[in-house]
């Protein structure tokens, strides 16, 4: 009875698995009918990559991607080569070129000969000073510039009959002077430096490193006053003429 009891319990164990078998079938089989659509569409994605991989396999590398690293390299530097000769080739005509350009700049900027400026009998005989536009033909290398006004100076009459010529840019740092009436002096509105009417020596107190710039003065043709005109580097203690 026991191994009748036994072979029984195997026949129900056996009977079980089967059930379980066609339970997980019958699931399977109905997930893949639901979503049968959306397999396939996995399914051609995976062929199309596989097909896409061995046709890139198949494909001949190109020969220019073929090229060894050498020739690469010397590819390279005879394009550096190239274009370091051409800057030096180009180097000459575009210096001569500045050369042309920058002539004007270099040479000198208006006239630097005697100018008829007024006549004496003009200023003042009590030493008052009176203030000129100096006009002269300016020239650069391409254009001329006649009767341009290139400064201006003061001129003050002596009782000995001679004139004493100032140009009017402060020599500190470089505005205009103006005459002061009240204190018979020269004064620059800028910075407040005070000038001797009669010498043109700057004040004890002012900023200014040099007294005004006195310029050469002739009188010519029986009372002509005639100017040689000059501009002077400001901010410095020696009086020098900018060319």
């Amino acid at each position: 009875m026991a191994g009748i009891d036994e072979k029984i319990s195997d026949i129900k164990a056996s009977q079980m698995e089967v059930r379980f078998f066609c339970i997980q079938y019958s699931a399977a089989k109905k997930f893949f009918v639901c979503h049968s659509s959306q397999i396939a569409i996995v399914m051609a994605h995976i062929n199309l990559s596989e097909n896409t991989k061995l046709e890139n396999e198949k494909k001949p590398i190109p020969e220019e991607d073929a090229k060894p690293e050498k020739a690469e390299r010397r590819e390279f530097m005879i394009k550096v080569g190239s274009v370091c000769l051409g800057g030096v080739v180009a180097i000459p005509p575009i210096a001569a070129g500045v050369a042309v350009l920058m002539d004007p700049l270099r040479r000198k900027q208006g006239d630097t000969d005697f100018t008829r400026v007024t006549l004496l009998d003009a200023l003042p005989e009590d030493g008052t000073p009176k203030k000129f536009t100096i006009y002269a033909d300016k020239q650069d290398a391409w254009n001329k510039f006649p009767n341009t006004a290139i400064g201006a100076i003061y001129l003050c009459r002596k009782s000995d009959g001679k004139v004493d010529a100032y140009n009017v840019v402060c020599p500190h740092l470089g505005c205009a002077v103006v005459f002061r009436e009240s204190e018979r002096d020269y004064y620059c509105p800028c910075h407040n430096s005070a000038f001797d009417l009669e010498t043109g020596t700057q004040a004890p107190d002012s900023p200014s490193a040099r007294g005004l710039d006195s310029l050469e003065v002739r009188l010519e043709n029986e009372g002509e006053v005639w100017v040689k005109f000059q501009n002077f580097q400001p901010g410095i203690a020696d009086k020098k003429a900018i060319a």
